[in-house]
């Protein structure tokens, strides 16, 4: 058993009194409710405005990188599926779609659990049953049906933050075993070779939120690094299965030249990585009440990370993930 583990996870978002209970945690919050948040009337007001809600799924193969998503953002919807080829370095299938909420979209206020958006007959969904979560996207772009095992309570961060408006709460999965199949344009592959990973996030934010960020995973070594509106509240490292908070991250890229070699460090030394893009999905709408702008590479990272009790240095060599630079109006 690690020796410094972060504590457990609160059984809520919300103390007693309406305090939140901020900090970083091993395990999951059950319930996921803002309701007894205190917040001057103003914000009470508009509060079902500024709840945003996803759930997310990155599957990383040798051969391939698929990510799905659902997104509510209080009056919106939205979803997203894609598959990028690493042998001809190309996004070979995407599909990206808006909604109305809670007709298009709804997602359930528990981590990892259910989350569907259904427009015609496109649809995406995660399903929690029993220790998986079943996924399904059924889009022309892409078809995929497969099973992602849920993650032990012990391995998964859980992170409670102030944010950029009143409060944000994510949770975040290592490395898990996956099964299934995909398919492209009548090309059928077999996920169970591959590593699946999750995000589930659930907070009140900002009209303006705009964040960078990092993650990779397989079996022995992991992380998650955010600069942005959660500052450093949800960077960890996972090192053998066990997750460990580390300092704020530095992400130096051409904006310009996104393809280009990227450096990520944390502020305490414990990570210092290079990612080198393979290609990237990307995607920029403006639809005047809203608008938002996404640029996420896909490619490998090479560096090292330093256990942040222990001091004991591990090598990150060819690593599959992906980074992001996303700012959001919604």
């Amino acid at each position: 058993m690690d020796p410094y583990p972060l504590p457990p996870a609160p059984a809520r978002l919300v103390h007693e009194r309406g305090v939140p209970a901020f900090g970083m945690y091993r395990g999951t919050v059950e319930q996921l409710s803002w309701q007894a948040l205190k917040a001057p009337l103003a914000k009470q007001l508009t509060r079902q405005l500024h709840h945003k809600r996803w759930q997310y799924a990155a599957i990383g193969h040798a051969d391939f990188f698929i990510g799905v998503a659902v997104v509510d953002t209080g009056w919106c919807g939205s979803a997203f599926a894609y598959l990028f080829d690493r042998r001809r370095r190309e996004l070979v299938a995407s599909f990206s779609s808006n909604g109305l909420p809670l007709v298009s979209t709804r997602i359930e206020n528990r981590s990892f659990g259910d989350a569907t958006f259904r427009q015609g007959k496109n649809c995406i969904a995660f399903r929690r049953a029993d220790k998986r979560l079943e996924l399904t996207v059924n889009t022309p772009a892409l078809q995929l049906a497969a099973h992602i095992a849920l993650p032990a309570p012990h391995s998964v961060m859980a992170a409670i933050a102030p944010a950029n408006w009143l409060a944000h709460a994510t949770h975040k999965s290592s490395a898990l075993p996956i099964s299934g199949f995909a398919d492209c344009g009548g090309r059928q592959l077999v996920l169970d070779d591959a590593i699946a990973s999750l995000d589930a996030s659930n907070g009140l934010l900002a009209r303006d939120t705009a964040w960078r960020w990092a993650s990779a995973h397989d079996h022995r070594i992991g992380f998650n690094l955010q600069q942005g509106y959660m500052g450093d509240a949800e960077n960890a490292v996972w090192l053998d299965g066990v997750p460990h908070r580390v300092g704020a991250a530095r992400f130096d890229f051409d904006a310009a030249q996104p393809l280009a070699a990227w450096q990520i460090r944390t502020d305490d030394g414990a990570v210092a990585l290079t990612f080198t893009p393979e290609g990237a999905r990307q995607h920029d709408q403006d639809l005047l009440i809203a608008a938002s702008r996404y640029l996420q590479p896909i490619g490998c990272f090479s560096g090292r990370i330093i256990h942040p009790h222990t001091g004991v240095a591990h090598e990150v060599s060819q690593l599959l993930g992906i980074t992001e630079d996303h700012h959001s109006r919604w």
